[in-house]
Parts: C-alpha cells; sequence; structure tokens
C-alpha cells in the first residue's frame, strides 16, 4: 500500500563548495566536489520515505548510465519508482554551486524530465487508487503535472504542490487543483505577480507582518499556503473553511537551531517531510506537520548533497526530543 505519491523530477546533482562565487571571467578552486542523485521530485519522494512513510515515485529518465544509477539507487532505498524510460533524452542533470554561508546556487537540464507523458502519469492510476496524498513539483513538463493533479481529484487524495521553479504554465487553473502550496520568497514573489498582478519584494516577505502576508497569500486562490523563509522559519495561511485542523487562520513559526553548511536540499526535504508528516500524524493540527517538516529540513542543512542525505525519522526523533511521535 502507497500512502503518499511523488510525481516527479529525477536530476543527478554536480555540487561544488566554494569559498564564495566567482565573478564574471574569473576562475575559482573549489573546496570540494560532490555528484549524487537528486531533482525536486526524487528529493522529496526519499524524505518522505525516510520519515517512514510508504512512498511511490512516478519520473522520467533517459535510457544511459546516469539513469541507471537513479534505478540502483531507488532500489537501495527500497522506494518504488514506475519509470517511464526516453531512449532519445538524457537523464536530467544540474550543476549546483555552495558558498561559505551555505547559499546554493543552480543550473539544470531537466532534458528527460520534461518528456514526462501525461499518459504514462495516468497509466499508474493504481497508485492513485490506494493512496492518500499526491506530491508535485514544477520541473516536468506542465501537462503531465496537471494530469497528475486531475488524476488525484478523482482519486480523493489531497494534493500538494512545491511551485519550483515556477513556469509561466503554471496557471490559475493549476493551482485551483491544489489543496496546498509550499513556495519560497521567491516563487511566492513569482506567483503573486503571475497570477494575481501584485509585485512584491521576495527580501521584504520575511519581515512583513502576519497580517500581510496573510491578505497575499489569499490571492494565489489555494486553501492553505506554506511560505518558507528560510532562515526567517515559516509562515502558514489558510483560507475560511479550509480542509485541516489549524484553529488560526495564519501563523508564523520560527526556524530549528543547526549549523548549517549547505542548504542545497532544504526546501525539498521540507516539502518531503510535510506530505510524510500530514499523513503520519493526521489525528494533530496541520501545525504539527509544519513544525515537523521544519525540523527535517533544519537537519538537512548540517549535511552536503541532497537526495542521499535527507533525515531519517529516528534521527529528526533523537536531535529534536520533543519531536512528533
Amino acid at each position: 500500500m502507497t500512502d503518499v505519491i511523488v510525481v516527479g523530477s529525477f536530476v543527478q546533482d554536480h555540487i561544488w563548495r566554494l569559498d564564495r562565487f566567482p565573478q564574471p571571467g574569473e576562475t575559482r578552486r573549489a573546496a570540494a566536489f560532490y555528484s549524487g542523485p537528486g531533482g525536486k521530485g526524487f528529493n522529496q519522494a526519499i524524505a518522505c520515505a525516510r520519515q517512514g512513510v510508504p512512498s511511490a515515485f512516478v519520473g522520467a529518465l533517459g535510457d544511459d548510465a546516469l539513469g541507471a544509477a537513479a534505478q540502483r539507487f531507488a532500489e537501495t532505498e527500497r522506494l518504488p519508482c514506475r519509470w517511464q524510460i526516453h531512449a532519445d533524452r538524457a537523464t536530467a542533470t544540474s550543476g549546483i554551486f555552495v558558498d561559505r554561508d551555505g547559499a546554493p546556487m543552480n543550473v539544470v537540464q531537466l532534458d528527460a524530465n520534461e518528456a514526462l507523458e501525461p499518459a504514462f502519469v495516468v497509466a499508474q492510476d493504481d497508485l492513485f487508487a490506494g493512496a492518500k496524498l499526491l506530491l508535485l513539483q514544477l520541473e516536468n513538463g506542465i501537462e503531465a503535472t496537471r494530469a497528475a493533479l486531475e488524476r488525484a481529484t478523482r482519486h480523493g487524495l489531497l494534493r500538494v504542490l512545491n511551485p519550483a521553479p515556477v513556469r509561466a504554465e503554471a496557471d490559475a487553473a493549476l493551482l485551483a487543483l491544489c489543496d496546498v502550496i509550499t513556495p519560497n520568497e521567491t516563487e511566492f514573489a513569482l506567483l503573486l505577480d503571475q497570477l494575481a498582478g501584485v509585485q512584491v519584494a521576495a527580501d521584504d516577505l520575511a519581515r512583513s507582518g502576519d497580517a500581510a502576508l496573510h491578505a497575499l497569500a489569499r490571492r494565489l486562490g489555494v486553501p492553505t499556503v506554506v511560505l518558507t523563509l528560510g532562515a526567517h522559519g515559516c509562515f502558514v495561511s489558510h483560507a475560511d473553511g479550509a480542509w485541516c485542523s489549524d484553529e488560526a487562520a495564519c501563523y508564523r513559526l520560527a526556524p530549528e537551531r543547526v549549523e548549517a553548511i549547505d542548504a542545497t536540499g532544504a526546501g525539498d526535504a521540507f516539502s518531503g517531510a510535510l506530505a510524510a508528516a500530514i499523513v503520519r500524524f493526521a489525528a494533530q493540527p496541520f501545525r504539527a506537520a509544519v513544525r515537523y517538516a521544519n525540523r527535517v529540513a533544519a537537519l538537512s542543512t548540517e549535511r552536503v548533497g541532497t537526495a542521499p542525505v535527507m533525515p531519517r525519522h529516528g534521527e529528526v526523533a533523537a536531535r529534536f526530543m520533543h519531536a512528533l511521535g
């Protein structure tokens, strides 16, 4: 039985650690290099599964060595996957540069991910029929994403979208199919501009008052918006009569204290852990699931890498003695 389905991207990450980012035309020596499995969808699927919640991943690969390595890694994680293999596309790759403060700069070639076909997603109906929650991102073709949301709607799943990266094709009709979205500050600002014609400075959002953030979130037409604010924690906004059991319409949660060295996969850790916590702690208020996701994301920043270093539930419980469950 699968509780959470993640339809999303796989990307082979190539990560360089630097003392600072180079200037245009400058060559800098890297302090360290790492390559491993990643991609927003796959990272989130691993993060979700490592919280002890039965999960499955649906994605696309090239018929190449990186694609074969992705399949082997998923098998070692015991993560059930439904792969669409493309002979004429390469497995996606990324270049990620991380400075001394742990801030990442990313470049990605999505390749096979954008060839994930809506018909392939629809063909996984058996997964949707038995699941409780669908988790998505925007690193696949938009029609495959839409097909997954429509299939989840048909089967009554809770629908969670991490709108990253924001795409021009992500319209109001797409967001209307979602129950929860988890943008960061930049993605939130882009969505407001794109869908509501409202311009805000992403850098100012963490300093905005709760009432102002709540009003902005309500412009997006999604029942629940979880705005991740990096070192400033996160902000939650619910519409009137939203699906969840929180008493407050909006609130802010502070970040956990950790020794961060690499924030590359923190957003993925948050979204994957949130999906898991919604299922695992279904009897508790939504705030408890967000707090748990905050802890998983914080712990992930103490490690270099993405999918392979996603924290496990036991590690989170051991680190935060007051962790859930």
